[in-house]
Order: structure tokens, then sequence, then C-alpha cells
């Protein structure tokens, strides 16, 4: 009887769709011979799995068209975080569906292939028969992580590290960070495989880098008499939760009008940073922790600059690893991120740039790069501008708003809120306007 419970528990809620029976299985006929039904199923497939890389509402829209276009169907389509309503129809029979997936994440590795599938789909697959393509499909969606928990973990470690440097912080706070955000990772993407909900992933991996941050302050404490004003370091070991890839697809798709998956999309992400900070700032109360202050460094200005330069291409490389980018992706974002994050820090230290200002220069130099260096290697331009300005998303200021909330400091709280808000604005702008820069096809609304 208790088997027979715990595997009603363990059904899927979102039940499996059997992509191959919309197809003959022994049938010669192309895909552009065949079927309406069929014709959408492979277009609402490739819709779906794009959708669950990640990627935004105008182009899962635009990959959806492209295939239509080249089948001879019309599309009209709604796309939201996590299921697409699509009809098409060829002028004799109309086919609606809805289509839905489990579960929301980032996939960079996978969305390229995508990519590259919809743009080889007038000269390879538009050749073959509907099974044919559902079974290229089932090699692509079987695409999962690139990397075991332990090199998640690392490049969790690895960014929160550089995270912590860009922030203010000296080397006992970042070697600290690097540990505590290493564990903490690590146990979230053990959490995420075995599918627990959005929520407690969340609660236990931000508790355990917590936690683990202040056991081994502690310990450094005792073993090498460090001080414990290197506390301040605790907030930057949970920063690899910020979800960079929703708020910035959400302001893109505003941006567009998509109103649906821009506002799923916003409200996704201000779910991971409410739940976020609110078991950081518990945890902190249980600890007696308090967001202190970095002790301010001596550095000389060119050091500071290279050293700047050094670990935001660091910090943009765990980031992007994070999203399941491969080495030579994940590089090149960096490379990105690292001119961009340390021109928005330059400017804030140098020319009294206001930070939402700054923050809106450095997403645009991001995203201008990205343009110009998608036209040779071809990579998605959303898989190397959002790693590039995540680290730019001002995790310390939204967590330092929670905390004064629930102390009652109401004023910091506010202005704390505040100014995360502006460079949180200012980050998609950057990019939404290096886009309709760059970008012709952005630029109307058609």
């Amino acid at each position: 009887m208790q088997k027979n419970n715990y595997m009603d528990i363990m059904e899927k809620n979102h039940m499996e769709i059997p992509w191959h029976d919309y197809t003959e299985n022994d049938s010669n006929v192309l895909i552009n011979k065949a079927g309406l039904i069929e014709k959408a199923s492979v277009i609402g497939r490739v819709g779906l799995i794009m959708l669950s890389c990640g990627t935004g509402a105008w182009r899962v829209r635009t990959s959806m068209n492209r295939l239509a276009k080249e089948l001879g169907v019309t599309c009209t389509v709604d796309v939201g975080l996590m299921s697409i309503e699509f009809n098409c129809f060829d002028g004799k029979e109309c086919v609606s569906q809805s289509l839905s997936i489990a579960n929301t994440g980032v996939n960079t590795s996978k969305l390229y292939r995508m990519e590259q599938f919809v743009d080889n789909f007038p000269k390879q697959e538009a050749h073959l028969t509907g099974e044919e393509i559902h079974r290229r499909l089932d090699e692509i969606e079987s695409i999962h992580t690139l990397y075991s928990p332990a090199k998640l973990g690392l490049a969790a470690a690895l960014a929160c590290c550089a995270f912590t440097f860009l922030l203010g912080g000296g080397p006992i706070e970042m070697v600290l960070a690097f540990i505590a955000a290493g564990i903490g990772n690590v146990i979230r993407t053990k959490l995420i495989k075995h599918h627990y909900t959005l929520f407690l992933n969340i609660a236990v991996s931000i508790s355990a880098a917590c936690l683990t941050y202040t056991v081994c302050l502690h310990l450094a404490e005792m073993l090498f008499h460090i001080p414990s004003f290197h506390e301040a370091g605790y907030i930057c070991s949970m920063l690899f939760i910020i979800p960079g890839f929703p708020f910035i697809t959400s302001g893109i798709d505003l941006a567009k009008l998509d109103l649906r998956s821009g506002l799923e999309r916003l409200t996704y992400s201000v779910i991971i940073v409410l739940v976020a900070t609110m078991f950081a700032w518990i945890m902190a109360l249980l600890l007696k922790l308090q967001p202190q202050d970095f002790s301010s460094l001596s550095i000389d200005p060119v050091l500071h600059l290279l050293l700047r330069l050094i670990t935001s291409f660091c910090g943009v490389f765990g980031f992007s690893i994070m999203f399941n980018s491969s080495i030579p992706m994940a590089a090149t974002a960096a490379f990105i991120g690292a001119i961009a994050n340390t021109l928005r820090l330059e400017l804030v230290n140098f020319t009294a740039t206001p930070a939402a200002v700054a923050a809106f220069i450095g997403a645009l130099t991001a995203g201008l790069l990205a343009s110009i260096i998608k036209k040779w290697n071809g990579y998605p331009r959303i898989s190397l501008t959002v790693p590039s300005i995540v680290i730019m998303v001002p995790g310390l200021y939204l967590y330092r708003a929670i905390y004064n909330f629930g102390i009652m400091s109401l004023t910091e709280a506010v202005s704390w809120f505040a100014a995360a808000i502006m460079i949180i604005i200012a980050l998609p702008l950057g990019l939404i306007f290096a886009r309709i820069l760059a970008d012709r096809t952005f630029r109307y609304c058609t």
C-alpha cells in the first residue's frame, strides 16, 4: 500500500507528449508534403524545446514562424514562461495546440543546437520525413547538463569568489565565499536533478551556503585568528542563485510587447529573489550575522583595473558554465563581460557616474560586443549577453533591502531597494538598445 502511495506521489504532473505518434513510422512522405497535424507537431516541438532552454518569447516565435513559412503554414503563437498556445492553418484545415514544459531552466548548449537546427532547416530537415525530424529533435532534447554537480559547484564557487572581490571583499572573504558557494550550488544541482520543487531548492541551497560560510569563518577564527569582521562576505556566497536569465529576458519580452511572457518571467525572477533573500535573512538572524561593509582595500589603480578585468572574466565564466555553456562559449561571454563590467566599475569610481547609468552603459557595451562576435562564431546572442551582465545584477543591494525591511529599518531598506531597482531596470534597457542598434529586425514591431 505504501508503495502505491509513493508511486502516486511521483507520477508526473505534466504528461509526456508522444511526438512520434504524430508521424507515420513507415512513411516516406517528406515533411513539406505531410499533413497539417504532422507539420504542426514539428513546429510546436521546436518552440517547446527552445522555450525549455530559457530563451524569450520573441526568439521562440521567430523560430516557429521560420519553420511554418518553410512548410507553407500560417502560424500564430502565444508564448508564456512555461507554455505555448499556437494555431497552424493552411487554408483548408486548422490545428490548435497547447503545449507546456514541466519546469523552466537555462541550457545555452541546447539553445545553440536549436538555433542551428532552425537555420539549417530549409537546406536539411525540410528534405526529411516527420519521423526523421523528430528523431533529430530527440537527440537535441537529450542534451541535459554538460557538467557534473561537482563541476557546477566549482563554477559557482569561482563566480561568487570573483563577485566578492568586485563588491569590495578581500582574499579571506573570497576564499570563504568560494567554499560556501561551491557547496551551496552542489546541493542545488542535486536537488534540481531529483526534481525537487523550486522553493525547497532555494531554501536548502541558500541555507547551506550561509551555514558553510559561518562554520568556515569560525574555524578560521580559531585556527588562524582571523578577525570576525570578515563575516561581511557571507552575502556573496549566496549570489549563485541570482535569476539573471529570466530577469533579462523578461525585459526583452516587455520591449517587444510580449506582455504575457515578460510578466511571467519577471514574476518568476521576483519569486526567486524574495525566497532567497528571506531565507538568507532568517539564516543571518539564527547565526547572528550582519551585512556589514567590506573593509577598504589599498590597491594601486592600475593593479585594481587588471584585477577587475581578471575577476570579471572569472565571474562571467563561472556563471556561463552554470548556464550549461560549452567552454568556448563561456570564454567568449567572459571576454565580453570582463570588458563591459570593468568599464561599468571604472565609470562609477572615476567619473562619478550614477550606478544605474553605468549599468546601462555596461549592458549596452556587452550587447554591442555580442552582436559583433555573433557574426563570426554564430553563438546565440542571448547566450553571450546574459552571462556577461549577470555579474552586474545587484544581488547585494536586494539582500540588504530585505534584511533592513526585516529589522524594520525602513529608511535603509527603501534606499537599498531603490538603488537595486534602478540598476535592474538599466541592465535590460542597455541590452535592448544594443539590439536595436545592431539588429535591424529587432527595431520594428511587425
